[in-house]
């Protein structure tokens, strides 16, 4: 298939471009590169999808609905995975005219070009974020979710119910996936867990909010991408549907510090801090719909997951810096 992947210089565009590409696929892949977080992190990434032959790289911001039809006209993607994004819960709450303009204007110009072109199956991007405030755990798609607590949320609660809509008024099949807490080698440095590592290494206080009392779903970014191509390439029965991509386990956020102190072999300094506005208490996905239709099967628990990233991180950064 010929599949345009958004955000593909991403931690999770990433992963599923390179799956996609390892199967045989012809990817388009689409990233606007800014710099939210290291650019040279994400030119790395691009680089080992450029030395696959079936990849082209295109650098467009999905708010340019112009260029955006431009490429839907050239390439004509047969299918669309949807995972560009302004990505991050405490910053919508200090900058959210870019997390509006990304995750709403931006998502409603994909919609009009899968409208357009008749691109086929759209699978995005969601959130465990939607579920704001519940308290009922595990979190399942069926859960109202109308009172999210960050604005990114928000926003991608947004998106679920505008692919509702363009579903049914234009005949297009969309499915949702809500990410529970993705972590990996490649990750992105403002993640908890990268910052964690960061700072041990070098000896500096991280800062653990809620006093050390969050838990959360961390699921590995092996299966999410796993968990992608399956949604992908399965056309949902009704022309829209929502998954959890989880690992079905929550963790507790201080039992998460002590295993990264243990792989690298340094106590943290810990600054505690009171709940920061946007977060969530606890995390934990209700994955049963996904295993059932999808065959989706995580496997990776979190001992594991983190030492394979520390290792790619001391040896992405050399000396740990």
């Amino acid at each position: 298939m010929k599949i345009l992947v958004t955000g593909a210089a991403g931690f999770i565009g990433f992963y599923v471009a390179k799956l996609l590409l390892h199967r045989g696929d012809e990817i388009i892949g689409l990233d606007n590169l800014n710099d939210y977080y290291d650019v040279a992190l994400k030119q790395a990434r691009l680089a080992q999808l450029q030395s696959h032959s079936g990849f082209t790289f295109k650098k467009i911001d999905i708010v340019d609905k112009d260029a955006l039809n431009d490429l839907f006209r050239v390439y004509k993607p047969s299918r669309v995975v949807h995972l560009a994004a302004q990505a991050g819960v405490r910053y919508s709450l200090i900058n959210p005219e870019a997390v509006a303009q990304s995750n709403i204007l931006g998502f409603v110009n994909i919609l009009e070009v899968c409208r357009h072109h008749n691109s086929g199956h759209l699978v995005y991007a969601s959130t465990s974020s939607v579920y704001g405030d519940n308290t009922e755990i595990p979190f399942s798609v069926d859960d109202r979710v109308d009172k999210p607590v960050s604005l990114y949320g928000a926003c991608k609660r947004a998106n679920e119910l505008m692919a509702y809509t363009y579903s049914r008024l234009f005949d297009i099949p969309a499915t949702g996936l809500r990410f529970f807490t993705v972590y990996g080698p490649w990750g992105r440095p403002d993640m908890s867990y990268f910052k964690f590592t960061k700072n041990i290494i070098n000896q500096l206080p991280i800062d653990v909010y809620n006093n050390g009392h969050h838990s959360r779903d961390f699921t590995y970014i092996d299966d999410i991408a796993d968990g992608v191509i399956k949604a992908l390439d399965k056309l949902p029965s009704e022309n829209y549907r929502l998954y959890n991509l989880g690992n079905n386990t929550s963790t507790k956020l201080m039992y998460y510090i002590s295993i990264l102190e243990k792989l690298i072999g340094k106590k943290a300094v810990i600054n505690m801090l009171p709940m920061q506005p946007g977060d969530m208490p606890d995390t934990c996905a209700n994955i049963e719909n996904a295993v059932s239709d999808l065959g989706y099967a995580p496997h990776t628990n979190v001992e594991t997951g983190l030492e394979k990233f520390v290792k790619w991180y001391k040896e992405y950064y050399g000396t740990g810096q």
